[in-house]
Protein backbone atom coordinates (compact mmCIF):
# COMPACT_ATOMS: atom_id res chain seq x y z
CA UNK A 1 0.00 0.00 0.00
CA UNK A 2 1.39 3.41 -0.94
CA UNK A 3 0.40 6.98 -0.27
CA UNK A 4 -2.52 8.35 -2.23
CA UNK A 5 -1.57 9.06 -5.84
CA UNK A 6 -0.52 5.64 -7.18
CA UNK A 7 3.16 6.35 -7.77
CA UNK A 8 3.61 8.16 -4.47
CA UNK A 9 4.67 6.69 -1.13
CA UNK A 10 5.41 7.88 2.37
CA UNK A 11 8.90 8.50 3.67
CA UNK A 12 8.58 5.52 6.00
CA UNK A 13 7.60 3.28 3.09
CA UNK A 14 10.47 4.71 1.04
CA UNK A 15 12.97 3.80 3.77
CA UNK A 16 11.73 0.22 3.79
CA UNK A 17 11.93 0.11 0.00
CA UNK A 18 15.49 1.46 0.05
CA UNK A 19 16.58 -1.15 2.59
CA UNK A 20 15.04 -3.82 0.38
CA UNK A 21 16.86 -2.39 -2.64
CA UNK A 22 20.15 -2.79 -0.75
CA UNK A 23 19.16 -6.38 0.08
CA UNK A 24 19.10 -5.74 3.81
CA UNK A 25 17.85 -8.95 5.42
CA UNK A 26 18.01 -8.12 9.13
CA UNK A 27 17.36 -4.97 11.16
CA UNK A 28 18.06 -4.89 14.91
CA UNK A 29 16.25 -2.46 17.18
CA UNK A 30 13.26 -1.50 19.27
CA UNK A 31 10.30 0.79 19.02
CA UNK A 32 9.44 4.27 20.27
CA UNK A 33 6.73 6.88 19.74
CA UNK A 34 8.66 8.66 16.99
CA UNK A 35 9.26 5.39 15.14
CA UNK A 36 5.62 4.39 14.69
CA UNK A 37 5.30 5.22 10.97
CA UNK A 38 8.49 3.27 10.17
CA UNK A 39 7.29 0.23 12.13
CA UNK A 40 3.91 0.39 10.41
CA UNK A 41 5.64 0.52 7.02
CA UNK A 42 7.79 -2.49 7.92
CA UNK A 43 4.70 -4.41 8.99
CA UNK A 44 2.89 -3.64 5.72
CA UNK A 45 5.69 -3.57 3.12
CA UNK A 46 8.81 -5.06 4.72
CA UNK A 47 8.90 -8.41 2.91
CA UNK A 48 12.36 -9.96 3.06
CA UNK A 49 13.47 -7.92 6.07
CA UNK A 50 13.55 -9.72 9.42
CA UNK A 51 13.27 -7.21 12.25
CA UNK A 52 14.86 -8.47 15.47
CA UNK A 53 13.37 -6.87 18.57
CA UNK A 54 16.12 -6.17 21.13
CA UNK A 55 15.83 -5.23 24.79
CA UNK A 56 17.85 -2.04 24.46
CA UNK A 57 19.36 0.08 21.72
CA UNK A 58 22.99 -0.44 22.78
CA UNK A 59 22.74 -4.14 22.03
CA UNK A 60 20.97 -3.42 18.75
CA UNK A 61 24.17 -1.62 17.72
CA UNK A 62 26.35 -4.49 18.92
CA UNK A 63 24.17 -6.98 17.04
CA UNK A 64 24.51 -5.01 13.82
CA UNK A 65 28.27 -4.95 14.36
CA UNK A 66 28.59 -8.71 14.90
CA UNK A 67 26.27 -9.37 11.97
CA UNK A 68 28.35 -7.22 9.60
CA UNK A 69 31.60 -8.87 10.64
CA UNK A 70 30.46 -12.39 9.76
CA UNK A 71 28.41 -11.60 6.63
CA UNK A 72 30.43 -8.97 4.76
CA UNK A 73 27.22 -6.93 4.47
CA UNK A 74 26.41 -3.72 6.34
CA UNK A 75 24.59 -4.19 9.63
CA UNK A 76 21.49 -2.09 10.28
CA UNK A 77 20.16 -1.03 13.68
CA UNK A 78 17.46 1.39 14.68
CA UNK A 79 16.04 3.12 17.73
CA UNK A 80 13.80 5.98 18.81
CA UNK A 81 14.60 9.60 19.60
CA UNK A 82 15.94 10.99 22.86
CA UNK A 83 17.22 8.28 25.17
CA UNK A 84 17.17 5.72 22.38
CA UNK A 85 19.59 7.81 20.32
CA UNK A 86 21.98 8.13 23.26
CA UNK A 87 21.79 4.40 24.09
CA UNK A 88 22.70 3.31 20.57
CA UNK A 89 25.93 5.34 20.55
CA UNK A 90 28.29 2.71 22.07
CA UNK A 91 27.57 0.27 19.26
CA UNK A 92 28.07 2.98 16.64
CA UNK A 93 31.41 4.21 17.97
CA UNK A 94 32.82 0.68 18.34
CA UNK A 95 31.87 -0.27 14.79
CA UNK A 96 33.18 2.97 13.34
CA UNK A 97 36.57 2.72 15.02
CA UNK A 98 36.80 -0.96 14.02
CA UNK A 99 36.10 -0.20 10.32
CA UNK A 100 32.84 -2.16 10.45
CA UNK A 101 29.96 -0.69 8.40
CA UNK A 102 26.73 -0.29 10.30
CA UNK A 103 23.82 2.02 9.58
CA UNK A 104 22.14 3.42 12.70
CA UNK A 105 18.69 4.89 12.07
CA UNK A 106 17.16 6.94 14.87
CA UNK A 107 13.74 8.44 14.53
CA UNK A 108 13.28 12.03 15.66
CA UNK A 109 10.72 14.64 16.54
CA UNK A 110 9.06 16.45 13.64
CA UNK A 111 11.10 19.20 12.01
CA UNK A 112 8.18 21.56 12.71
CA UNK A 113 8.60 20.94 16.46
CA UNK A 114 12.27 21.87 16.69
CA UNK A 115 13.03 24.57 19.20
CA UNK A 116 9.59 24.32 20.81
CA UNK A 117 10.67 21.95 23.61
CA UNK A 118 9.01 18.76 22.39
CA UNK A 119 9.61 15.62 24.39
CA UNK A 120 12.85 13.81 23.35
CA UNK A 121 14.20 16.70 21.24
CA UNK A 122 17.93 16.29 20.70
CA UNK A 123 20.44 17.54 18.13
CA UNK A 124 21.12 14.09 16.76
CA UNK A 125 23.43 15.21 13.96
CA UNK A 126 25.69 16.95 16.48
CA UNK A 127 25.51 13.94 18.81
CA UNK A 128 26.63 11.45 16.17
CA UNK A 129 29.12 13.65 14.31
CA UNK A 130 32.22 12.66 16.35
CA UNK A 131 31.49 8.91 16.29
CA UNK A 132 30.49 8.24 12.67
CA UNK A 133 32.10 8.32 9.26
CA UNK A 134 29.10 10.31 8.02
CA UNK A 135 25.68 11.25 9.37
CA UNK A 136 22.73 13.47 8.57
CA UNK A 137 19.10 14.25 9.22
CA UNK A 138 16.54 13.47 6.50
CA UNK A 139 14.45 16.61 6.78
CA UNK A 140 12.37 16.08 3.62
CA UNK A 141 10.78 12.91 2.35
CA UNK A 142 11.98 13.47 -1.21
CA UNK A 143 15.59 13.66 0.06
CA UNK A 144 15.39 10.24 1.72
CA UNK A 145 16.47 7.95 -1.16
CA UNK A 146 19.54 10.03 -2.01
CA UNK A 147 20.60 10.22 1.65
CA UNK A 148 20.23 6.47 2.10
CA UNK A 149 22.36 5.93 -1.00
CA UNK A 150 24.97 8.29 0.42
CA UNK A 151 24.90 6.39 3.72
CA UNK A 152 25.57 3.04 2.04
CA UNK A 153 28.27 4.57 -0.14
CA UNK A 154 29.99 6.17 2.86
CA UNK A 155 29.98 3.12 5.09
CA UNK A 156 31.19 0.59 2.52
CA UNK A 157 33.85 2.50 0.52
CA UNK A 158 37.38 3.53 1.49
CA UNK A 159 37.92 2.61 5.10
CA UNK A 160 34.50 1.18 6.08
CA UNK A 161 32.73 2.68 9.05
CA UNK A 162 29.48 3.53 10.79
CA UNK A 163 26.93 6.03 9.53
CA UNK A 164 23.81 7.50 11.10
CA UNK A 165 20.54 8.84 9.74
CA UNK A 166 18.07 10.83 11.80
CA UNK A 167 14.49 10.27 10.62
CA UNK A 168 12.07 12.99 11.76
CA UNK A 169 8.45 12.04 12.33
CA UNK A 170 7.09 14.34 9.61
CA UNK A 171 9.60 12.98 7.09
CA UNK A 172 8.22 9.50 7.74
CA UNK A 173 4.70 10.73 6.96
CA UNK A 174 5.66 12.96 4.04
CA UNK A 175 5.29 11.75 0.44
CA UNK A 176 7.64 11.29 -2.50
CA UNK A 177 7.66 9.79 -5.97
CA UNK A 178 8.56 6.09 -6.05
CA UNK A 179 10.72 6.76 -9.14
CA UNK A 180 13.34 8.10 -6.71
CA UNK A 181 13.82 4.61 -5.24
CA UNK A 182 16.94 2.86 -6.50
CA UNK A 183 20.15 1.46 -5.02
CA UNK A 184 23.77 1.17 -6.11
CA UNK A 185 24.46 -2.59 -6.04
CA UNK A 186 28.20 -1.99 -5.50
CA UNK A 187 27.45 -0.86 -1.95
CA UNK A 188 25.49 -3.89 -0.78
CA UNK A 189 28.70 -5.49 0.51
CA UNK A 190 32.03 -4.25 1.80
CA UNK A 191 34.73 -3.23 1.16
CA UNK A 192 33.22 -1.63 -1.92
CA UNK A 193 35.18 0.00 -4.75
CA UNK A 194 38.57 -1.09 -3.34
CA UNK A 195 41.62 0.94 -4.34
CA UNK A 196 44.53 -0.73 -6.12
CA UNK A 197 48.14 -0.05 -5.04
CA UNK A 198 50.44 2.48 -6.68
CA UNK A 199 52.85 0.58 -9.01
CA UNK A 200 55.95 2.50 -7.91
CA UNK A 201 55.26 1.90 -4.21
CA UNK A 202 54.58 -1.74 -4.99
CA UNK A 203 57.93 -2.16 -6.77
CA UNK A 204 59.79 -0.56 -3.86
CA UNK A 205 58.01 -2.86 -1.42
CA UNK A 206 59.04 -5.93 -3.44
CA UNK A 207 62.66 -4.78 -3.45
CA UNK A 208 62.70 -4.37 0.30
CA UNK A 209 60.89 -7.63 1.03
CA UNK A 210 63.34 -9.59 -1.13
CA UNK A 211 66.32 -7.87 0.52
CA UNK A 212 65.17 -8.42 4.11
CA UNK A 213 66.53 -11.33 6.13
CA UNK A 214 64.32 -11.24 9.24
CA UNK A 215 61.11 -9.67 7.99
CA UNK A 216 57.80 -10.18 9.78
CA UNK A 217 54.24 -9.25 8.80
CA UNK A 218 51.82 -7.85 11.40
CA UNK A 219 48.19 -7.96 10.31
CA UNK A 220 45.43 -5.91 11.85
CA UNK A 221 41.77 -6.32 11.06
CA UNK A 222 42.20 -5.06 7.48
CA UNK A 223 43.04 -8.38 5.79
CA UNK A 224 40.04 -10.10 7.39
CA UNK A 225 37.69 -7.27 6.47
CA UNK A 226 39.02 -7.30 2.91
CA UNK A 227 38.94 -11.08 2.47
CA UNK A 228 42.69 -11.13 1.86
CA UNK A 229 43.51 -14.40 3.63
CA UNK A 230 44.46 -16.43 0.52
CA UNK A 231 46.55 -13.61 -0.94
CA UNK A 232 48.36 -13.15 2.37
CA UNK A 233 49.19 -16.84 2.65
CA UNK A 234 50.53 -16.96 -0.91
CA UNK A 235 52.85 -14.00 -0.30
CA UNK A 236 53.99 -15.39 3.05
CA UNK A 237 54.91 -18.73 1.47
CA UNK A 238 56.78 -17.10 -1.40
CA UNK A 239 58.89 -15.11 1.07
CA UNK A 240 59.01 -17.60 3.97
CA UNK A 241 57.52 -14.71 5.94
CA UNK A 242 56.25 -15.22 9.51
CA UNK A 243 52.82 -13.66 10.01
CA UNK A 244 51.78 -12.20 13.36
CA UNK A 245 48.49 -10.44 14.08
CA UNK A 246 46.91 -7.94 16.36
CA UNK A 247 43.92 -9.18 18.37
CA UNK A 248 41.58 -7.79 15.70
CA UNK A 249 43.68 -9.39 12.98
CA UNK A 250 43.20 -12.97 14.17
CA UNK A 251 41.82 -14.91 11.22
CA UNK A 252 44.15 -13.31 8.69
CA UNK A 253 45.95 -16.67 8.69
CA UNK A 254 45.09 -20.04 10.21
CA UNK A 255 47.14 -20.18 13.39
CA UNK A 256 47.97 -23.82 12.70
CA UNK A 257 49.85 -22.76 9.56
CA UNK A 258 53.64 -23.12 9.88
CA UNK A 259 54.11 -19.41 9.17
CA UNK A 260 51.61 -18.19 11.77
CA UNK A 261 53.22 -16.61 14.84
CA UNK A 262 50.07 -15.63 16.73
CA UNK A 263 49.13 -12.41 18.46
CA UNK A 264 51.68 -9.72 19.26
CA UNK A 265 51.28 -6.79 21.61
CA UNK A 266 50.45 -6.08 25.21
CA UNK A 267 47.08 -7.88 25.18
CA UNK A 268 47.59 -11.53 24.24
CA UNK A 269 51.20 -11.28 23.11
CA UNK A 270 53.91 -13.30 24.80
CA UNK A 271 57.66 -12.91 25.30
CA UNK A 272 58.36 -15.20 22.34
CA UNK A 273 56.18 -13.26 19.89
CA UNK A 274 57.60 -9.98 21.21
CA UNK A 275 61.09 -11.26 20.46
CA UNK A 276 60.08 -12.23 16.93
CA UNK A 277 59.14 -8.62 16.18
CA UNK A 278 62.02 -7.12 18.16
CA UNK A 279 64.53 -9.07 16.06
CA UNK A 280 62.98 -8.10 12.72
CA UNK A 281 64.90 -6.03 10.18
CA UNK A 282 61.66 -5.14 8.34
CA UNK A 283 58.05 -4.99 9.53
CA UNK A 284 55.17 -5.19 7.06
CA UNK A 285 52.04 -3.70 8.66
CA UNK A 286 48.91 -4.80 6.78
CA UNK A 287 45.59 -3.19 7.63
CA UNK A 288 46.96 -2.40 11.07
CA UNK A 289 47.04 1.00 12.74
CA UNK A 290 50.18 0.16 14.75
CA UNK A 291 48.43 1.45 17.84
CA UNK A 292 49.43 1.31 21.48
CA UNK A 293 48.36 -2.29 22.17
CA UNK A 294 49.84 -3.98 19.09
CA UNK A 295 53.20 -2.20 19.52
CA UNK A 296 53.29 -2.24 23.34
CA UNK A 297 53.10 1.55 23.41
CA UNK A 298 55.27 1.89 20.31
CA UNK A 299 58.22 0.02 21.79
CA UNK A 300 58.08 -3.01 19.43
CA UNK A 301 59.20 -2.73 16.67
CA UNK A 302 61.98 -0.46 17.84
CA UNK A 303 62.68 2.90 16.20
CA UNK A 304 64.84 2.58 13.11
CA UNK A 305 63.41 -0.70 11.82
CA UNK A 306 62.27 -0.41 8.21
CA UNK A 307 58.47 -0.34 7.87
CA UNK A 308 56.21 -1.06 4.90
CA UNK A 309 52.68 0.05 5.73
CA UNK A 310 49.57 -1.02 3.79
CA UNK A 311 46.21 0.44 4.77
CA UNK A 312 43.02 1.57 3.04
CA UNK A 313 43.07 4.71 5.21
CA UNK A 314 45.97 7.00 4.21
CA UNK A 315 45.70 8.82 7.56
CA UNK A 316 46.84 5.67 9.37
CA UNK A 317 50.06 5.28 7.40
CA UNK A 318 52.99 6.97 9.09
CA UNK A 319 50.98 8.11 12.09
CA UNK A 320 53.13 6.15 14.54
CA UNK A 321 56.23 4.99 12.63
CA UNK A 322 58.29 6.48 9.81
CA UNK A 323 57.62 4.36 6.73
CA UNK A 324 60.00 3.21 4.06
CA UNK A 325 57.10 2.37 1.74
CA UNK A 326 53.51 3.62 2.06
CA UNK A 327 50.72 1.85 0.18
CA UNK A 328 47.28 3.41 0.64
CA UNK A 329 45.15 0.69 -0.90
CA UNK A 330 42.92 -2.29 -0.26
CA UNK A 331 44.69 -5.14 1.56
CA UNK A 332 43.47 -7.88 -0.76
CA UNK A 333 44.34 -6.11 -4.00
CA UNK A 334 47.73 -5.09 -2.61
CA UNK A 335 48.64 -8.57 -1.40
CA UNK A 336 47.58 -10.10 -4.73
CA UNK A 337 49.76 -7.60 -6.58
CA UNK A 338 52.70 -8.16 -4.21
CA UNK A 339 52.40 -11.92 -4.63
CA UNK A 340 52.35 -11.61 -8.41
CA UNK A 341 55.35 -9.28 -8.43
CA UNK A 342 57.40 -11.40 -6.03
CA UNK A 343 56.63 -14.58 -8.01
CA UNK A 344 57.68 -12.88 -11.24
CA UNK A 345 60.95 -11.71 -9.69
CA UNK A 346 61.70 -15.19 -8.33
CA UNK A 347 60.89 -16.76 -11.70
CA UNK A 348 63.32 -14.30 -13.30
CA UNK A 349 66.13 -15.48 -11.04
CA UNK A 350 65.88 -13.27 -7.96
CA UNK A 351 67.05 -14.89 -4.74
CA UNK A 352 64.38 -15.74 -2.18
CA UNK A 353 65.04 -14.24 1.25
CA UNK A 354 65.43 -17.64 2.94
CA UNK A 355 64.72 -15.98 6.25
CA UNK A 356 63.77 -19.12 8.16
CA UNK A 357 60.34 -17.63 8.77
CA UNK A 358 58.63 -20.93 9.47
CA UNK A 359 61.30 -21.87 11.98
CA UNK A 360 61.00 -18.52 13.76
CA UNK A 361 57.21 -18.81 13.90
CA UNK A 362 57.44 -22.39 15.18
CA UNK A 363 59.85 -21.36 17.92
CA UNK A 364 57.45 -18.64 19.07
CA UNK A 365 54.56 -21.11 19.24
CA UNK A 366 56.63 -23.71 21.05
CA UNK A 367 57.65 -21.23 23.73
CA UNK A 368 54.07 -20.06 24.15
CA UNK A 369 52.72 -23.61 24.41
CA UNK A 370 55.36 -24.52 26.98
CA UNK A 371 54.02 -21.77 29.24
CA UNK A 372 50.37 -22.54 28.48
CA UNK A 373 50.21 -26.34 28.76
CA UNK A 374 50.76 -26.76 32.53
CA UNK A 375 48.28 -23.98 33.34
CA UNK A 376 45.68 -25.43 30.99
CA UNK A 377 46.03 -28.82 32.70
CA UNK A 378 45.91 -27.38 36.21
CA UNK A 379 43.44 -28.87 38.68
CA UNK A 380 43.57 -25.77 40.88
CA UNK A 381 40.46 -24.07 42.19
CA UNK A 382 39.21 -21.50 41.34
CA UNK A 383 39.39 -22.68 37.74
CA UNK A 384 42.26 -21.20 35.75
CA UNK A 385 41.13 -19.28 32.63
CA UNK A 386 43.68 -21.26 30.61
CA UNK A 387 41.75 -24.44 31.44
CA UNK A 388 38.55 -22.87 30.08
CA UNK A 389 40.24 -21.93 26.81
CA UNK A 390 41.77 -25.40 26.44
CA UNK A 391 38.39 -27.09 27.02
CA UNK A 392 36.66 -24.78 24.56
CA UNK A 393 39.32 -25.44 21.91
CA UNK A 394 38.89 -29.19 22.37
CA UNK A 395 35.09 -29.12 22.10
CA UNK A 396 34.24 -26.33 19.63
CA UNK A 397 33.99 -27.07 15.91
CA UNK A 398 36.37 -25.34 13.52
CA UNK A 399 33.55 -23.14 12.22
CA UNK A 400 32.48 -21.93 15.68
CA UNK A 401 32.35 -18.16 16.07
CA UNK A 402 33.90 -16.96 19.33
CA UNK A 403 32.99 -13.50 20.66
CA UNK A 404 34.96 -12.16 23.62
CA UNK A 405 34.33 -9.24 25.92
CA UNK A 406 37.27 -7.23 27.22
CA UNK A 407 38.40 -8.00 30.73
CA UNK A 408 39.18 -11.59 31.62
CA UNK A 409 38.29 -13.33 28.32
CA UNK A 410 40.10 -11.25 25.69
CA UNK A 411 43.79 -11.77 26.52
CA UNK A 412 43.34 -15.48 27.19
CA UNK A 413 41.43 -16.31 24.04
CA UNK A 414 43.72 -14.08 21.96
CA UNK A 415 46.88 -15.70 23.26
CA UNK A 416 45.80 -19.30 23.63
CA UNK A 417 42.85 -20.20 21.39
CA UNK A 418 44.58 -21.42 18.24
CA UNK A 419 42.37 -20.70 15.24
CA UNK A 420 42.40 -23.65 12.88
CA UNK A 421 41.05 -21.89 9.81
CA UNK A 422 41.43 -18.40 8.33
CA UNK A 423 38.57 -15.93 8.15
CA UNK A 424 36.23 -14.33 10.62
CA UNK A 425 35.91 -16.81 13.49
CA UNK A 426 36.75 -14.37 16.30
CA UNK A 427 35.08 -11.09 17.25
CA UNK A 428 36.05 -8.73 20.04
CA UNK A 429 35.60 -5.01 20.59
CA UNK A 430 39.17 -3.77 20.54
CA UNK A 431 38.45 -0.15 19.60
CA UNK A 432 36.86 1.07 22.82
CA UNK A 433 36.50 -2.06 24.94
CA UNK A 434 33.05 -1.46 26.41
CA UNK A 435 31.84 -4.17 28.76
CA UNK A 436 28.73 -6.09 27.73
CA UNK A 437 29.57 -6.25 24.00
CA UNK A 438 29.91 -10.00 23.54
CA UNK A 439 26.30 -11.11 24.02
CA UNK A 440 24.86 -8.59 21.57
CA UNK A 441 27.56 -9.21 18.97
CA UNK A 442 27.05 -12.97 19.39
CA UNK A 443 23.33 -12.59 18.65
CA UNK A 444 24.15 -10.61 15.51
CA UNK A 445 26.68 -13.24 14.48
CA UNK A 446 24.13 -16.01 15.05
CA UNK A 447 21.68 -14.34 12.67
CA UNK A 448 24.45 -13.68 10.15
CA UNK A 449 25.93 -17.19 10.27
CA UNK A 450 23.11 -19.50 11.39
CA UNK A 451 25.00 -22.69 10.51
CA UNK A 452 27.69 -22.06 13.15
CA UNK A 453 27.66 -22.37 16.92
CA UNK A 454 28.39 -19.00 18.47
CA UNK A 455 30.11 -18.72 21.85
CA UNK A 456 30.15 -15.49 23.89
CA UNK A 457 32.86 -15.19 26.55
CA UNK A 458 32.37 -12.62 29.28
CA UNK A 459 33.36 -11.71 32.79
CA UNK A 460 30.74 -11.29 35.46
CA UNK A 461 31.19 -7.52 35.20
CA UNK A 462 30.14 -7.72 31.55
CA UNK A 463 27.26 -10.05 32.43
CA UNK A 464 25.69 -7.27 34.48
CA UNK A 465 25.70 -5.01 31.43
CA UNK A 466 23.90 -7.37 29.08
CA UNK A 467 21.91 -10.10 30.83
CA UNK A 468 18.54 -8.76 29.66
CA UNK A 469 19.37 -9.87 26.13
CA UNK A 470 19.14 -13.48 27.27
CA UNK A 471 15.41 -13.04 26.72
CA UNK A 472 16.20 -12.17 23.09
CA UNK A 473 18.29 -15.34 22.85
CA UNK A 474 15.39 -17.43 24.10
CA UNK A 475 12.73 -15.71 21.99
CA UNK A 476 14.64 -16.52 18.81
CA UNK A 477 16.03 -19.87 20.13
CA UNK A 478 19.52 -19.00 18.92
CA UNK A 479 22.38 -21.55 19.13
CA UNK A 480 24.55 -19.34 21.35
CA UNK A 481 26.52 -20.50 24.38
CA UNK A 482 27.55 -17.99 27.03
CA UNK A 483 30.61 -18.66 29.19
CA UNK A 484 30.95 -16.43 32.25
CA UNK A 485 34.24 -16.09 34.10
CA UNK A 486 32.88 -15.52 37.57
CA UNK A 487 35.31 -13.87 40.00
CA UNK A 488 33.11 -11.18 41.60
CA UNK A 489 35.23 -8.22 40.52
CA UNK A 490 36.02 -5.83 37.73
CA UNK A 491 39.05 -7.99 37.12
CA UNK A 492 40.96 -5.92 34.56
CA UNK A 493 40.96 -2.86 36.80
CA UNK A 494 41.79 -4.92 39.87
CA UNK A 495 44.76 -6.45 38.06
CA UNK A 496 45.93 -2.96 37.11
CA UNK A 497 45.67 -1.88 40.75
CA UNK A 498 47.68 -4.96 41.70
CA UNK A 499 50.44 -4.40 39.16
CA UNK A 500 50.80 -0.64 39.20
CA UNK A 501 49.34 0.67 42.45
CA UNK A 502 50.79 -1.45 45.20
CA UNK A 503 47.79 -3.81 45.38
CA UNK A 504 45.67 -0.99 46.81
CA UNK A 505 42.31 -2.39 45.73
CA UNK A 506 39.59 0.21 45.80
CA UNK A 507 35.94 -0.31 44.87
CA UNK A 508 36.41 -3.03 42.26
CA UNK A 509 34.72 -5.96 44.02
CA UNK A 510 31.02 -6.83 44.07
CA UNK A 511 28.77 -9.65 45.28
CA UNK A 512 28.90 -12.98 43.48
CA UNK A 513 25.88 -13.74 41.29
CA UNK A 514 24.56 -17.20 40.55
CA UNK A 515 24.69 -16.63 36.80
CA UNK A 516 23.37 -20.11 36.02
CA UNK A 517 20.27 -19.46 38.12
CA UNK A 518 19.69 -16.15 36.34
CA UNK A 519 20.07 -17.89 32.98
CA UNK A 520 17.60 -20.62 33.93
CA UNK A 521 15.10 -17.94 34.91
CA UNK A 522 15.28 -16.71 31.32
CA UNK A 523 14.87 -20.30 30.07
CA UNK A 524 18.47 -21.13 29.09
CA UNK A 525 20.08 -24.47 29.85
CA UNK A 526 22.75 -23.62 32.42
CA UNK A 527 25.55 -25.19 34.43
CA UNK A 528 27.97 -24.02 37.12
CA UNK A 529 31.54 -25.34 37.04
CA UNK A 530 33.84 -25.07 40.04
CA UNK A 531 35.97 -28.16 39.34
CA UNK A 532 38.23 -27.99 36.24
CA UNK A 533 37.76 -31.75 35.78
CA UNK A 534 34.13 -31.04 34.80
CA UNK A 535 34.92 -28.43 32.17
CA UNK A 536 35.09 -30.54 29.01
CA UNK A 537 31.99 -32.56 29.77
CA UNK A 538 29.91 -29.50 30.58
CA UNK A 539 31.32 -27.64 27.60
CA UNK A 540 30.30 -30.49 25.28
CA UNK A 541 26.76 -30.54 26.68
CA UNK A 542 26.39 -26.77 26.46
CA UNK A 543 27.68 -26.47 22.89
CA UNK A 544 25.62 -29.48 21.84
CA UNK A 545 22.42 -28.14 23.37
CA UNK A 546 19.62 -27.34 20.90
CA UNK A 547 19.22 -23.72 21.89
CA UNK A 548 20.83 -21.09 24.14
CA UNK A 549 23.02 -22.21 27.03
CA UNK A 550 25.27 -20.77 29.72
CA UNK A 551 28.24 -22.04 31.71
CA UNK A 552 29.10 -20.16 34.92
CA UNK A 553 32.77 -20.86 35.67
CA UNK A 554 34.04 -20.05 39.14
CA UNK A 555 37.29 -18.61 37.83
CA UNK A 556 40.60 -17.39 39.12
CA UNK A 557 40.66 -13.58 39.32
CA UNK A 558 42.96 -11.76 36.93
CA UNK A 559 45.12 -10.16 39.60
CA UNK A 560 46.12 -13.64 40.81
CA UNK A 561 46.56 -15.16 37.34
CA UNK A 562 49.26 -15.44 34.69
CA UNK A 563 47.34 -13.33 32.21
CA UNK A 564 49.17 -12.61 28.93
CA UNK A 565 49.20 -8.85 29.50
CA UNK A 566 52.71 -7.44 29.36
CA UNK A 567 52.13 -4.50 31.69
CA UNK A 568 51.07 -6.81 34.51
CA UNK A 569 53.85 -9.32 33.89
CA UNK A 570 56.45 -6.56 34.00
Amino acid sequence: MTAEGGNRMTGAEALVRMLQAYEVRHVFGLCGDTTLPFYDAMARTGAGIHHILTRDERHAGYMADGYARVTGRPGVCEGPSGGGATYILPGVVEANESAVPILAITSDVATTSRGRYPLTELDQVALFAPVTKWNGSIDRADALPAMVRRAFRAMTTGRPGAVHLALPFDTQKGVLDEALIHADPRHRTFPAEPAAPDPEALAEAVDRLLAARRAVAICGGGPVLAGAEAALLRLARLLDLPVATSVSGQGAIAETDPLAAGVVGSNGGMAATRALVAEADLVLFIGCRAGSVTTERWRVPAPGVAVIHIDSDPMVIGANYPVAVAIAADARLTLIALGDAVAARLDAGATAPGSGGAARAAAAWAAKLADFAPLAASTERPVRPEAVIAALADVADDDAVIVADPGTPCPYVSAHYRWRRPGRQFITNRAHGALGYALGAAIGAAFGRPSSRVVALMGDGSFGFCCGEMETLMRYKLPVTLIVFSNASYGWIKAGQSAGFGRRFHNVDFSRTDHAAVARAFGLAAWTVADPAELRGVMARALGHDGPSLIDVIAQPLHEAAAPVSEWIA
